[in-house]
């Protein structure tokens, strides 16, 4: 069911939830989280639509946040909301609202999101493209106990990652490290397997992959090693390799969704690793709501190149 609401007000916004879910017969609430998505209008139908995907895992009640500040002093001058409201359907169990926010209400957004959080369930606020510099000082960022940007969407993300570091607070995470999360499962058990101390890193990626950075930073953190990183044709990490005394373990993905895993002593092995959507990054996102400890030391750590010798270049 769609309700659209022009010149409304968030009271009215939420008479009109209990109202379409009266009229599909589902009056009660199951939703477990409330996710707000602050977005624009080049972008909001993409980070919906991974959002709605989520939310069959995790049923949420969702709230995109579009900005329209206006550009002329009329625009800005004309303050209003208009909403629409959707429940069932393509949302299945979920509720969803855009909430399209003109001219001054623009900047107050956090008053027109609060009276429509769900009661005593937690709150997820998701930046697809445009963060604040310190989300977690943002008025919809204090809101929220865990709080998702992601640098690859910028155009300077390795800058990115760097304001990241210099605000972070305990509920940030960013999606560039949750694409990382099948790499370091893989690599902590091909640990596991070689048993044998690491001697340097090597990291193989397209250009300015803010992922990339992050696994350097976290060999870096929790190996203390040397950690080189050269450029690929990509898509995003193409290769990591861990020297030890026995030999190398190595993860190599040039291309597509498989990648062969070689460990000193075994037999080459084929893994699936391909890329994975924004819904199924979202959908692993919500399913912890504490702080990402992990996150946070590689976002802090340095990376140190190997040195290099006589005879090798520089």
């Amino acid at each position: 069911m769609k309700t659209d609401l022009t010149n409304t007000t968030s009271s009215k916004v939420n008479a009109a939830l209990v109202q379409a879910r009266r009229a599909i017969g589902s009056p009660a609430v199951g939703m477990v989280l409330t996710l707000v998505i602050v977005t624009d209008e080049a972008n909001h139908y993409d980070a919906l639509k991974a959002a709605a995907d989520a939310s069959r895992e995790h049923p949420s009640r969702i709230l995109v946040v579009i900005k329209r500040p206006g550009r002329s002093p009329r625009e800005r001058g004309d303050s209003r909301l208009d909403a629409e409201v959707r429940v069932g359907g393509a949302e299945g169990s979920g509720e969803t609202v855009l909430l399209r926010l003109r001219g001054e209400l623009a900047q107050h957004a956090e008053a027109v999101v609060l009276p429509l959080l769900l009661p005593d369930a937690p709150v997820v606020v998701w930046w697809p493209v445009d963060a604040p510099d310190h989300p977690a000082r943002d008025p919809l960022g204090a809101l929220a106990q865990r709080r998702i940007t992601d640098a690859y969407a910028v155009e300077q993300p390795l800058e990115q990652l760097a304001a990241r570091a210099a605000s972070y607070a305990p509920g940030d995470t960013d999606l560039a490290w949750t694409r990382l999360t099948p790499w370091r499962a893989m690599l902590a058990a091909a640990l596991d397997q070689a048993r044998t101390e690491v001697t340097s890193a090597l990291v193989e990626s397209e250009a300015d992959n803010p992922s990339a950075e992050l696994l350097a930073r976290w060999f870096a953190d929790r190996l203390r090693v040397p950690v080189e990183q050269v450029v690929s044709a990509g898509p995003v990490v193409t290769a990591v390799r861990l020297r030890t005394a026995a030999g190398d373990i190595h993860i190599d993905r040039p291309d597509g969704p498989v990648a062969t895993l070689s460990i000193p002593g075994q037999p080459t092995r084929t893994l699936a690793l391909r890329v994975r959507s924004t819904a199924e990054l979202i959908a692993e996102e919500l399913r912890r709501l504490d702080p990402d400890e992990a996150y946070a030391a590689a976002l802090r750590a340095h990376v140190t190149a190997p040195a290099v010798g006589p005879g090798q270049p520089g």
